[in-house]
């Protein structure tokens, strides 16, 4: 089959279209014929081996020199063509979608994924809509509903409310009655209103940090404020959460990127009447999909694709990724 091969740390030129072996499923596991897949960060952070030192919290994916899976990519829609011994939940034929995190490979023909990482497919997407969802929806649902424990009424504010993850996170939050305040950048402030915010910052005009208002929830996806700009706005119950962000270097890994402000975070959640918290290390579940196909097929979350590639494109995916900061979700159709 083909796939897209990494041997070393590297930038996009250092990926590859390769025949490689096609994988049979282990106990526990379901092969899918991939469709369609999708592009996040961690791609290009994996990548790089970015930040270093993710190379040593994160052993199960990030090697010294390379990472410890050839094939990137975790998002995942196809349908399945065989099950290994346990599984009773899927058969050869059904349309899924799912996240196969640590394991990776999902910039291929097939690829193995556990049981539980994987769901039926929403009847009202397509291949390409359905790969959208898994991560980055799963990383909104969870901090939103099982972290910061939303409810109807709350005064929500999302960072980086353009991204993979702040697309899905502006409608699950106003799914679940929140009120929503979104910033992003101009370009995207139309994208945002559409998605059904109840405000939208333009960063580049307002700086939501000092306009007075309050919140019961932050949710920072980008990295890009101080942890005394994120807690100010807080009220005095109010939670902070972290998920992600970062910017690339141009090749030059980060000591601590965005593990830089989650460490802080946690040091500083000893003191804090805030409650400060991190989604780091997440990982999908069968559940959260599950949840998520309910909210797609009764129309109140939508994936927001910004552009699609081909498998053999994922180097210029991911560089788009990387270095245009792409709005909503890149996708792969294979």
């Amino acid at each position: 089959m083909k796939a897209i091969v990494q041997e070393r740390y590297g930038s996009p030129d250092d990926l590859a279209l390769r025949e490689v072996d096609k994988p049979a499923p282990a106990d526990g596991e379901v092969l899918v014929r991939v469709h369609a897949a999708a592009v996040n960060a961690r791609d290009w952070h994996v990548m790089r081996g970015d930040p270093y030192l993710a190379r040593l919290a994160m052993p199960k994916v990030f090697g010294f020199n390379a990472p410890k899976r050839r094939i990137r990519g975790s998002d995942v829609a196809g349908r399945v063509e065989a099950v290994g011994k346990g599984v009773t939940r899927f058969r050869p034929g059904d349309e899924v979608y799912g996240d196969v995190c640590d394991m990776d490979g999902a910039f291929a023909e097939y690829v193995c994924v556990p049981d539980g990482q994987v769901e039926h497919k929403p009847a009202n997407l397509t291949f390409e809509q359905a790969a959208a969802v898994p991560m980055a929806g799963c990383t909104a649902l969870v901090g939103l509903r099982d972290v910061a424990r939303v409810t109807a009424g709350q005064r929500i504010l999302i960072n980086g409310a353009s991204g993979g993850v702040g697309t899905f996170a502006v409608q699950i939050a106003r799914a679940f009655g929140a009120e929503v305040t979104a910033v992003c950048s101009t370009r995207n402030v139309e994208l945002v209103e559409s998605l059904g915010a109840d405000r939208v910052i333009d960063y580049t005009k307002e700086d939501f940090a000092q306009d007075g208002q309050r919140y019961h929830m932050v949710f920072d996806l980008v990295a890009n404020r101080t942890l005394a700009d994120l807690r100010r706005v807080l009220t005095a119950d109010g939670v902070l959460l972290l998920s992600g962000g970062g910017v690339s270097r141009n090749g030059r890994p980060h000591v601590t990127g965005p593990m830089g402000l989650q460490i802080k975070a946690q040091v500083a959640a000893r003191f804090a009447r805030h409650r400060l918290t991190s989604l780091m290390g997440m990982a999908p579940r069968a559940e959260h999909l599950a949840t998520l196909r309910e909210l797609i097929e009764s129309g109140k979350v939508v994936p927001a694709i910004d552009r699609t590639f081909t498998l053999a494109e994922v180097p210029e995916a991911i560089r788009y990724l990387e270095v245009e900061h792409a709005r909503a979700k890149v996708v792969i159709t294979v």
